[in-house]
């Protein structure tokens, strides 16, 4: 997403669990992605991603230049990458246990076919026991979290100041775990955690992270 903000052209490259990792921690020391790759440059963890990209590249800054904004995007952002993220992935795991279809699409394409016949027999109980493994408070706390930005985004276009920041990014991409936007494409568009993705309380919230995404696409040179 900061990418296209500043409209760089740019190749995703998508690493499977396991095998995968090898190679990004040979490249990187980081078993984790995202990692950007620039030339000789290797960048890893999005923060450091995006100030490298404000740094190095023209565009709309995402890191904002006014110390009380810049402040409030890095904590905002800091939240959406820890509690946000891990309660959001607990509710998308959570989804998989009941939605099969949503299960088998989220495996990665390598392996999706022949996991395909273990997947669709597989015990919703082990599925639905691994959100066991996250803090139950973070997770009932997330839909009140999720209900004050919706009423934010009511009045306010951006969540920080008045243009696109790391924190609009931040939270925008972790809503695609509860809610999948049309650009995750046929199988995983408008799928997502119950409760949540289908929530009167959330529209704004999700219409928001839809009309981000479709100006986002809108401004893509990728090749992906």
């Amino acid at each position: 997403m900061a990418l296209k903000v500043k409209n760089l052209s740019y190749r995703i490259i998508n690493v499977t669990p396991g095998i995968g990792q090898i190679k990004t921690f040979r490249l990187s020391g980081q078993r984790q992605v995202p990692i950007l790759v620039d030339g000789s440059n290797i960048i890893f963890d999005s923060t450091e991603i995006v100030e490298y990209l404000d740094q190095n590249f023209q565009g709309p800054k995402l890191i904002p230049e006014q110390a009380k904004h810049a402040a409030q995007a890095h904590l905002i952002e800091d939240w959406a990458d820890t509690t946000l993220a891990q309660a959001s992935r607990a509710e998308l795991i959570k989804a998989a246990s009941i939605d099969k279809d949503l299960l088998i699409a989220l495996l990665p394409n390598e392996i999706q076919n022949k996991l395909r016949k273990v997947a669709s027999h597989l015990s919703l109980d082990v599925i639905k026991g691994l959100t066991n493994l996250v803090n139950q408070e973070k997770i009932s706390n997330l839909l009140t979290h999720l209900e004050y930005i919706s009423n934010l985004v009511k009045t306010n276009r951006w969540i920080v100041g008045e243009s696109i920041s790391i924190a609009d990014i931040a939270i925008a991409a972790q809503l695609s775990l509860i809610k999948f936007p049309s650009s995750s494409g046929n199988l995983l568009a408008g799928k997502g955690s119950k409760g949540f993705s289908d929530n009167p309380k959330l529209i704004s919230l999700f219409e928001w992270r839809d009309q981000l995404d479709i100006e986002l696409m809108q401004n893509d040179p990728a090749v992906v």
